[in-house]
C-alpha cells in the first residue's frame, strides 16, 4: 500500500470516530486496525492526522470510541511485549500505538473526568495476559501501559541488541531502527508522567504522581536496569565524537534524541517525591528501613545509593562534558554540534547533589567541580537579559548556594582560571572565585528586573565561600566594592524593608576575607581604602524622618534601582576575547510561569564553622551581625506612623520608629578599625616617598600585617541551602516548564489546557 493511500485510509478512520452515531465495538478488529496495522504513519503524521479539536470532539461526544481506542491501543502493547515483537509488522504496531498514545493522553490528562479512566480496569484490557498470569487480567490499563513499555524497552532485536559487537564495528542499521523504536517508547513514557503539568500548583509534598510511582516501584522489574541505562545512555553520550566538522550536518544523530528524552525521563522520575521526602538516604544495612524515607521510588533509591568513586567519576566527568559543550569555540564558525539540552542536566545534576550527599562531596574532593562551575557562569551570563531564561538563572543559582554551603567550594575556588570561555566580561588573571565575583556583577547591574529577588542568594554564595578566598583580583576587589556603593546609597536602603540585607551580606564578606585571609589580599585592602567613605556614610546613615524623605525623593527615574548607579567606578572595560555580549528573548518566544522562591531566610539554615572544620547548626536570632528580618508584622500598622511625604508625591515605604533598628547591628567594627589603623600609614608613606604608583601601595599592603590589632575573630557563618515545600514547588513548575518547551517536534502538549504553569509569548 502506498504511503499517501495509507495516510488517507488513517485520516478516514480518525474522522469515523467522530462522525459514528454508534459507538464501535471493541471486537470490530477491522476497523480498529486501521489505526496501527495497516498504516505506517510517522510521529509527525499522527500529529497533523489527529487534530486537537476532533480528540476533544470524541471525548465529548463519543468518549466510548475514545475509551476503546485507548485500550486496544494498550492491548496492542501488551500483546508485542509478550510475543516480543518477532515481525517487521509487530515492530509497527508498536511505533503507531505509541504514537497515537502520545497524541491522546494529554487531552484525556486535561479533563478531570477522564483522568481516573487509564486507572480503572477495562473489559478486555488485559485480554492478551496469558492464562498463567490471570491476575494482570484486572490490572488497571495505566499499569498494564507501563509495564509493557519496561518490556518493550529490554526486547531483544527490537530495542536491545542480541549480539555483542566489537567497539570498532559499525552501527547497523537495525541499530538506527532500534534508537527511533527507544525514542517512540521513551517519548510516550514521558507523556503518561506529563500528568502532572494538568494539576495546579500546590506545596503539598504528598501528592503523587500515580504513573512514576507505578513505574518506580517494584511492580517494575526492569526498575534497576532502566535506571542505570537511562544513567549510561546520558553521561556516556559524546556529542563531538570525533570531531569531524561539520558531521552534525551531514548526519542525523539519533543518539542525541535518545539522550534528550532519557535525562528527561530521569529528572521527570526523580522529582515525584516532592523534594523534601527522600532527603534521608535509606539505612546502607538493611532493606526493611525502606518505610521511613517515604515513598518507595526505586529510581531515587537507586541514585542515592551510588557509591563507587568509578561511578561518581563517569557520572560527573559526563555531566561535565555535556554542559560545557556549548561553550566549545572553534576556529570553523558552527562547525561542532552544539546540544541544547543543558536546562535538564543541571536538573539532574541537582538531584544528584541533593539525594546523594557521598556524591556531592565527591564532586567537591578537587577541582572536578570547576568543570561544573564554569558552564553554570556561562549560562547565567549568558541568559541574564533574556526574561524568557529566568528559570536557567534560579537554577544555576540554586547549584552554586548548594555547593558553597562546604567547605571544600570555596578551596577550590582558589584555582587560577586560565580557560576562557566567551563572556562579555572584563578581562582579569586571576582565580575561579575571581571569575564567579565578576560574573555576579555583571547579573546584578546589567541583568533584567525579574532577576532582584535572586540577589540575596547571589550574596549569599559570596559570603559562603569568601573565609577561603586567598587572593581576590584587583578587578574582582573593585566589582564587590561598587556592589557596596549601589546598595548603601541612601534611596536604595529606604526605599524597601529588605534592601539592607544587601548592604550585611557585603559587609560579611569583607570581614571574612579581612579576617581569615587577609595575608594575601593587598588588593581588596587597597580597594577598602580607597573606598573608604562608603564605610564612614554608612556609620553614619541618617535617621530622622526629613533626611530619608529627602533621600526617596532624589530615587532616579530609573525603574531598576541597581542598573541606574554609575558604572564608572570600575575602569575595565575590555571584554574577553571572542565574547558574545546577553541579548534579550526573541519576540514570539514562549515562556512557562514559575512560582515564588521563598526568601533567603527560608532556603538556607545558620551553621557554625568550629575549628575542626565540623558544622553546628545555630539559631537564627543568636547573631547580632546577621542580616535582621523585620518581621511581617511590622508593616500591619505603617498608615498610622507614616509621615507625610513631600509634596505628596513619596512616603516612607515602612514604619520610621523601625527603620533603622539594623542601622546599629551594621558589622562595620573590623572594617572601621583597619582603616583606622592602615589609612594613616599609607597617607603617610605616599607623602614620605612622594608615591603615585598603586604597585608600591599594593606591595606596602603586602607586607602589612594587623595581627593583635583587629578584633578577635568571628566565627565562619554558613548559609546552607535546606529543602522546603517552597522550592520543591518550584522545581517542581521549573522541570515541566522545561519539558514543554522543549517537546516541539511533535508538539506533545502545545494548546492543551495545563495547569501547572501558564505559557506567556515574550
Amino acid at each position: 500500500m502506498g504511503n499517501t493511500d495509507s495516510k488517507l485510509n488513517f485520516r478516514k478512520a480518525v474522522i469515523q470516530l467522530t462522525t459514528k452515531t454508534q459507538p464501535v465495538e471493541a471486537t470490530d478488529d477491522a476497523f480498529w486496525d486501521q489505526f496501527w496495522a495497516d498504516t505506517a504513519t510517522t510521529v509527525q503524521d499522527v500529529f497533523a492526522l489527529v487534530p486537537a479539536a476532533e480528540i476533544r470532539a470524541v471525548r465529548e461526544e463519543s468518549p466510548s470510541n475514545l475509551a476503546t481506542l485507548c485500550y486496544k491501543a494498550v492491548e496492542k502493547l501488551v500483546q508485542a511485549a509478550e510475543s516480543g515483537c518477532p515481525s517487521e509488522k509487530e515492530k509497527q504496531i508498536v511505533l503507531n500505538c505509541s504514537r497515537m498514545l502520545t497524541r491522546i493522553l494529554p487531552y484525556i490528562f486535561e479533563d478531570q473526568d477522564w483522568r481516573g479512566f487509564f486507572w480503572s480496569t477495562v473489559p478486555g484490557a488485559g485480554r492478551a495476559v496469558t492464562d498463567e498470569m490471570d491476575d494482570d487480567g484486572a490490572r488497571p490499563l495505566a499499569e498494564s501501559l507501563l509495564l509493557a513499555m519496561a518490556d518493550l524497552l529490554f526486547c531483544p532485536d527490537f530495542t536491545v541488541n542480541s549480539h555483542r559487537r566489537g567497539p570498532d564495528s559499525v552501527e547497523d542499521m537495525q541499530t538506527i531502527d532500534s534508537f527511533t523504536v527507544m525514542i517512540t517508547l521513551l517519548r510516550l513514557l514521558l507523556t503518561c508522567f506529563s500528568e502532572a503539568m494538568y494539576l495546579p500548583p500546590s506545596s503539598d509534598n504528598t501528592i503523587l504522581n500515580p504513573w512514576v510511582s507505578f513505574f518506580c516501584s517494584t511492580e517494575n522489574r526492569h526498575a534497576l536496569p532502566l535506571f542505570t541505562s537511562l544513567v549510561n545512555v546520558v553521561c556516556a553520550y559524546d556529542p563531538v565524537g570525533y570531531g569531524i566538522p561539520y558531521n552534525h550536518l551531514l548526519f542525523s544523530d539519533y543518539r542525541e534524541q535518545l539522550v534528550e528524552q532519557a535525562v528527561q525521563i530521569l529528572i521527570v522520575t526523580l522529582e515525584h517525591d516532592g523534594g523534601g521526602l527522600a532527603h534521608r538516604p535509606p539505612s546502607p544495612s538493611s532493606m526493611e528501613d525502606q518505610d521511613s524515607v517515604g515513598p518507595d521510588n526505586l529510581f531515587v533509591n537507586y541514585l542515592s545509593r551510588i557509591h563507587r568513586e568509578e561511578d561518581y567519576d563517569f557520572v560527573l566527568k559526563g555531566l561535565a562534558r555535556l554542559l560545557v559543550n556549548p561553550l566549545m569555540q572553534t576556529y570553523l564558525p558552527n562547525s561542532t554540534k552544539k546540544i541544547q539540552f543543558h536546562q535538564e542536566l543541571l536538573v539532574l545534576f541537582w538531584k544528584l547533589c541533593d539525594f546523594n550527599k557521598k556524591f556531592l562531596f565527591f564532586v567537591l574532593k578537587s577541582s572536578d567541580v570547576l568543570d561544573i562551575l564554569v558552564p553554570i557562569l556561562f549560562y547565567l551570563n549568558d541568559a541574564r537579559a533574556d526574561q524568557s531564561r529566568v528559570g536557567l538563572m534560579h537554577i544555576g543559582v540554586f547549584i552554586l548556594l548548594l555547593l558553597s554551603g562546604e567547605r571544600n567550594f570555596g578551596v577550590r575556588l582558589n584555582k587560577p582560571y586560565s580557560v576562557h570561555v566567551p563572556m562579555d566580561i572584563p578581562v582579569f588573571t586571576g582565580t575561579h572565585a575571581d571569575l564567579l565575583i565578576v560574573v555576579f556583577h555583571k547579573i546584578i547591574t546589567s541583568g533584567h528586573q525579574r532577576l532582584q529577588p535572586l540577589f540575596d542568594c547571589l550574596l549569599t554564595i559570596v559570603v559562603n565561600v569568601s573565609p577561603y578566598l586567598k587572593s581576590l583580583s584587583m578587578v574582582a576587589a573593585n566589582k564587590l566594592l561598587h556592589l557596596l556603593e549601589a546598595f548603601s546609597t541612601n534611596w536604595f536602603l529606604f526605599s524597601a524593608s529588605q534592601n539592607h540585607h544587601l548592604v550585611f551580606f557585603l559587609l560579611e564578606a569583607f570581614n571574612n576575607i579581612i579576617q581569615y585571609q587577609f595575608d594575601g589580599n593587598c588588593n581588596l585592602v587597597y580597594a577598602i581604602i580607597r573606598k573608604r567613605n562608603l564605610f564612614h556614610q554608612l556609620a553614619n546613615l541618617p535617621s530622622d524622618p526629613a533626611s530619608i524623605q529627602k533621600a526617596l525623593l532624589r530615587k532616579r527615574k530609573s525603574p531598576d534601582a541597581i542598573t541606574g548607579i554609575s558604572r564608572t567606578s570600575s575602569q575595565e572595560t575590555v571584554s574577553m576575547e571572542g565574547s558574545r555580549p546577553a541579548v534579550p528573548a526573541e519576540p514570539g518566544t514562549l515562556k512557562t510561569s514559575l512560582v515564588a522562591i521563598p526568601a533567603i531566610d527560608k532556603l538556607t539554615e545558620k551553621s557554625q564553622v568550629s575549628e575542626d572544620g565540623t558544622m553546628i547548626s545555630v539559631l537564627k536570632m543568636e547573631h547580632s551581625h546577621a542580616p535582621h528580618h523585620t518581621p511581617q508584622a511590622d508593616h500591619t500598622t505603617q498608615a498610622d506612623h507614616t509621615p507625610q511625604a513631600v509634596h505628596g508625591s513619596v512616603t516612607c515605604p515602612f514604619l520610621l520608629p523601625q527603620v533603622l533598628s539594623w542601622k546599629c547591628k551594621l558589622p562595620l567594627q573590623t572594617i572601621m578599625r583597619l582603616l583606622q589603623v592602615l589609612v594613616p600609614q599609607v597617607e603617610k608613606i605616599c607623602i614620605d616617598k612622594g608615591l603615585t604608583d598603586e604597585s608600591e601601595i599594593l606591595k606596602f599592603l603586602q607586607h602589612g600585617t594587623l595581627v593583635g590589632l583587629l578584633p578577635v575573630p568571628h566565627p565562619i557563618l554558613i548559609r546552607k541551602y535546606q529543602a522546603n515545600a517552597g522550592t520543591a514547588m518550584w522545581f517542581r513548575t521549573y522541570m515541566w516548564g522545561v519539558v514543554y518547551l522543549r517537546n516541539v517536534d511533535p508538539p506533545i502538549w502545545y494548546d492543551t489546557d495545563v495547569r501547572l504553569f501558564e505559557i506567556q509569548k515574550m
